[in-house]
């Protein structure tokens, strides 16, 4: 069975995007090739790829003059769709910098990780953000900027010439990290993946060439730029000389009315919760999206055929991906049947090696047999931050990295997702990894033991419910448990369902049997008729 379209070894080597040393100088490229072409989009402001790449510039500057040099992390927490998130990121990989763009929805707990782990030399944003900055406590190195409010920083500017930032781009390695991305794992802390100028290039070329974009699309994403998809958007438009549009804070109305607005050609809403809003809304049926020719959703095949039926002219394709692939490993052609589209995360892309192995022989599985999923390639991360020993545990010495992910190969040479073999959530969109919920909950102090595990939802797909051993005495509530949570880590986090327990199913080993538990919240949701939780509001 082949294992990729081009066995690559993890280089980049011989890749088309290998023209480009890297990401700014990509965007230079374009600016002098189309410098009136529209570059990027959100829903307050439009730019030009020569007024873009100027305003990075100045953000280089910027950074460079409050004392950035390479190898700093530059922190941004704005919200998502805001031209000055991608200004400040660019700006920062100019200078060889690396970004750390933070997750909105964080909370005082999971921010406070974030900027300590990554060791911010500066945090830029907003005033919005103020207090709970202030509440999770920044590092005493790292200096707190909100952007336009900031003179000492805005004035900064004046006092590096463009031409230093300039002289630095030379400098610039493919394989230099210049994006630090935190995404949850099976450990119970967020993992920080490292990926390079090369690695997001080769992302871009590849997801631009399958889907067929051109200079003449527009490349609509609601996706956020502290996910990767957001990325993966942003590259594949920049390495076409194509727009980037970004829908800002979701809201389906407004995002209809940018589709509309904006005559997209080419959309990547990835999850089902964001694409069924859009197509849900009132005002749907009567929006003008003929010029959409294309849109990239993952789902099961039930809900990928109906949301096909749903826009018949538009070509809907699927993908696989994560953080450390640098987003989409695999793409459905666009060619392809209806049911490989909507049924197969397509084949894999160029460059990238897929292994699907046996889960207790490590042997490669034939077509038709699940396994665990493996890859390297071009678009690899090259290592979790300041973390060696997971970044061990995850790439072999050949450079195979391990996803916990089950998938099987089809005869054509696609593959098809069946499930995780980690132990992670899928609420609305988000990874969630029940170990990270699991090391808060326990901080209770009436908590001895808890298990979180995946509780059906027909809004969300899953959310997360915990089970509850207390200490001996202890005394605790479901609604203060929920409380405990709620303000302190993201909301799509917080368990919606807590449920006591004297003793756990365990294996022999006393390893919790959590699939025991899984089946026990779905069952006594089926008998007492819910389909949705409630939504985690403080009880008191």
């Amino acid at each position: 069975m082949s294992v990729g379209e081009v066995s690559s070894g993890g280089s980049a080597a011989g890749h088309p995007s290998a023209r480009w040393r890297s990401v700014p100088e990509l965007l230079d490229a374009q600016a002098a090739t189309a410098p009136d072409a529209p570059a990027v989009a959100f829903p307050a402001l439009e730019a030009t790829y020569s007024h873009f790449a100027a305003s990075s510039v100045r953000s280089a500057r910027l950074l460079r003059a409050a004392g950035v040099v390479p190898g700093d992390r530059v922190g941004v927490l704005l919200r998502e769709g805001c031209e000055p998130f991608v200004s400040f990121a660019v700006g920062a990989m100019r200078i060889g910098a690396l970004c750390v763009p933070i997750n909105a929805r964080n909370k005082t707990h999971e921010l406070a990780y974030v900027m300590n782990h990554a060791g911010l030399r500066i945090l830029l944003t907003s005033r919005e953000f103020l207090e709970l900055i202030d509440e999770a406590g920044a590092p005493e190195a790292c200096r707190v900027v909100v952007i336009g409010e900031d003179p000492d920083f805005e004035s900064g500017a004046e006092l590096v010439d463009a031409d230093e930032v300039v002289a630095l781009e030379p400098h610039a390695q493919p394989d230099d990290p210049v994006l630090l991305l935190y995404t949850s794992g099976t450990t119970s802390d967020p993992k920080g993946c490292m990926l390079t100028h090369a690695a997001l290039l080769a992302e871009g070329e590849n997801c631009a060439g399958r889907l067929g974009l051109t200079s003449e699309d527009r490349f609509w994403t609601p996706l956020a730029l502290f996910h990767v998809g957001g990325w993966q958007t942003l590259l594949s438009a920049f390495s076409r000389g194509a727009c980037f549009s970004h829908a800002g804070f979701f809201e389906a109305g407004k995002a209809l009315d940018q589709l509309e607005r904006e005559r997209c050609t080419a959309a990547f809403p990835a999850f089902e919760l964001i694409w069924v809003a859009l197509l849900d809304h009132p005002r749907f049926g009567e929006a003008d999206l003929s010029a959409l020719r294309l849109v990239m959703n993952v789902a099961v095949p039930e809900a990928m055929e109906r949301m096909q039926e749903r826009v018949p002219h538009a070509v809907q394709v699927s993908c696989f991906g994560l953080t450390e692939s640098c987003g989409s490993m695999c793409i459905t052609d666009p060619s392809s049947s209806l049911h490989s589209r909507t049924h197969t995360s397509g084949r894999p892309l160029p460059g990238m090696e897929v292994s699907i192995r046996d889960l207790e022989s490590g042997e490669e599985c034939p077509p038709g047999v699940p396994g665990e999923l493996y890859f390297r390639g071009v678009t690899t991360f090259s290592a979790y931050y300041a973390n060696p020993q997971t970044t061990a545990e995850v790439i072999d010495a050949n450079g195979w990295v391990r996803t916990g992910d089950i998938l099987r190969w089809e005869e054509d040479g696609t593959v098809a997702f069946m499930g995780r073999l980690k132990d992670m959530l899928k609420v609305g969109g988000e990874n969630v990894s029940v170990a990270e919920i699991e090391g808060y909950l326990i901080t209770h102090p009436a908590v001895a033991v808890v298990a979180v595990v995946g509780a059906p939802d027909g809004r969300y797909q899953e959310v997360p419910a915990a089970f509850v051993q207390l200490i001996p005495g202890g005394e605790a509530t479901e609604g203060e448990l929920i409380d405990y949570c709620i303000g302190r880590i993201a909301t799509y986090k917080v368990p919606r369902y807590v449920r006591f327990i004297e003793e756990f199913p365990a294996t022999a080993t006393a390893k919790i049997q959590k699939f025991v538990l899984r089946e026990r919240i779905a069952a006594e949701l089926v008998d007492r008729g819910i389909t949705e939780a409630p939504k985690p509001a403080a009880r008191r």
